[in-house]
């Protein structure tokens, strides 16, 4: 292997400081290895809007002229080594290009690694990422999906566990010295930092998934039709300005038949409607303007919209009113706002059971009290690979350190 090519797979603009970090991080500690490396964005098919998946590459060579032959494409179309740092990410990516869903794996080389940051057992990630064909190494490095970027960048560490977790994947190219070396001459490194590059390189679990081992789904597809095969004058209708709902008041977008983002979402968010201050903010903040306004001046998230982003939950003010839950927990893509109106009762009762499931909430990117966050990122750092774990049923017995 002459080159190491990586993707970082994360929600645009709300971890785009991470993702940029992460690849620069990753060329800065090639160099200190005696590489050549080379940093980028792509947004071609996944344009860094909020909360839409986007993609940033690095690409680390023994010369400069390998280097220069890996950079002459547009973007890599095999990589050695995928980045997803949200395991909410963990279906793929359903670009606006109308390509369809991209698994998140689908560009990992034979024997390639796919690098998650997550706490969920290995075999909950696999009911959600797609099977190959060939053999590829899932590694996870036990912290919560990290939301960084929003508004304001979290410093909870993952660039530099990332990078740390690297270095024990790929040591021909990263070395563990070289990586402490790089984040401790960087602007934003520390001691702390270097430690906890260190403690990822130790604590880094990883397991072989075979050919066929995974989701078994099959990922959703558009027909494309071939150059030669166009009509003459093809046009794209637009689509209609969006409509009140019954009786005048409320307002529902129109919304493309075809393209639906649902296929990718791993959570989705659940409404108290009976909470809801009508702040508008979950309807302001959407990325995909997922939020239909409905007569009462409360908001029903349309669920084939939706790509389970989580900005709904983080934005809202309202404790516990917008919950992220898991999406394996639902059948449907039916309206919570109707089955609110049809029977307040029923409704609170199904709500009460989908977030008081703690397996369903756990990837919430919800804060509900002040300092929640810097709680939780303390107890993750502090915390040794077997107490992250401890709560899992069962991960112990199932994964390997590496």
């Amino acid at each position: 292997m002459s080159a190491l090519i990586c993707e970082v797979v994360y929600r645009g603009i709300f971890q785009k400081n991470l993702a940029s970090r992460i690849t620069r991080g990753i060329v800065l500690s090639a160099r200190k290895s005696g590489r050549w490396g080379i940093a980028f964005g792509r947004y071609g098919d996944s344009p860094q809007r909020n909360g839409i998946p986007a993609k940033d590459f690095a690409i680390v060579a023994d010369t400069k002229e390998e280097l220069e032959q890996n950079m002459a494409r547009y973007e890599p179309k095999h990589v050695d080594v995928t980045i997803c740092v949200d395991d909410t990410l963990a279906k793929g990516v359903e670009s606006w290009a109308w390509y369809g869903l991209q698994p998140i794996n689908r560009l990992t080389l034979p024997n390639g690694t796919l690098l998650m940051t997550s706490l969920q057992p290995f075999e909950d990630l696999l009911r959600d990422i797609h099977k190959k064909d060939e053999p590829y190494t899932l590694a996870v490095i036990r912290a919560r999906a990290s939301f960084s970027g929003l508004w304001v960048y979290k410093e909870d560490h993952t660039e530099v566990r990332i990078l740390g977790a690297l270095a024990k994947i790929a040591p021909e190219f990263l070395t563990l010295d070289g990586v402490c070396q790089a984040i401790g001459e960087m602007e934003w490194g520390s001691e702390l930092k270097v430690a906890s590059v260190r403690k990822a390189y130790e604590r880094l679990e990883a397991r072989q998934i075979q050919p066929g081992e995974g989701n078994a789904e099959v990922p959703y597809a558009f027909e494309l039709p071939r150059w030669w095969e166009m009509r003459e004058g093809v046009t794209i209708p637009a689509i209609p300005i969006g409509k009140p709902k019954e009786g005048g008041k409320g307002y529902v977008p129109e919304r493309n038949p075809y393209f639906k983002k649902f296929t990718t979402r791993t959570m989705r968010p659940v409404v108290d409607f009976d909470t809801c201050v009508k702040c508008n903010l979950c309807w302001i903040a959407c990325p995909d303007s997922c939020f239909d306004v409905m007569p009462d001046g409360t908001f029903d998230a349309n669920m084939e919209a939706c790509c389970g982003c989580g900005v709904c939950e983080a934005v809202c003010p309202v404790e516990s009113c917008i919950t992220m839950v898991n999406e394996a927990v639902f059948e449907d893509n039916a309206s919570q706002w109707d089955m609110w109106r049809k029977d307040k009762t029923a409704y609170k009762t199904w709500l009460t059971d989908k977030i008081t499931n703690k397996k369903a909430t756990v990837r919430s990117h919800g804060f509900r009290f002040r300092g929640q966050y810097e709680e939780e990122i303390k107890t993750d750092l502090d915390a040794g690979g077997a107490e992250i774990t401890a709560g899992i049923p069962g991960e112990n017995a199932k994964h390997k350190t590496i």
